[in-house]
């Protein structure tokens, strides 16, 4: 079960365009209580974790990681950025 997992789940669902999305609630202890992901049709997601990070891909092979602190860190064709 999703509690037993540390969260419970908010919503989820695909739109009409085919895009997918989750939520999630981590709970008042997470930097991010409401933490989410979505997943469109053209390869391309991005997750808001509940550490405070969040996470994009554009699909292409290009990221985009920010860290809870703010720092960011880009790559691509699968290189992590981080140097």
């Amino acid at each position: 079960m999703p509690s037993n997992q540390g969260y419970s789940y908010k919503g989820h669902g695909t739109n009409n365009q085919g895009n997918h999305y989750c939520a999630r609630d981590y709970g008042s202890s997470a930097s991010n209580a409401n933490a989410y992901h979505y997943s469109n049709t053209n390869g391309s997601y991005y997750y808001s974790n509940p550490n405070g990070s969040t996470y994009y891909n554009n699909g292409q092979g290009d990221s985009t990681y920010t860290a809870p602190s703010g720092n960011s860190y880009s790559g691509s064709s699968g290189s992590s950025g981080k140097k």
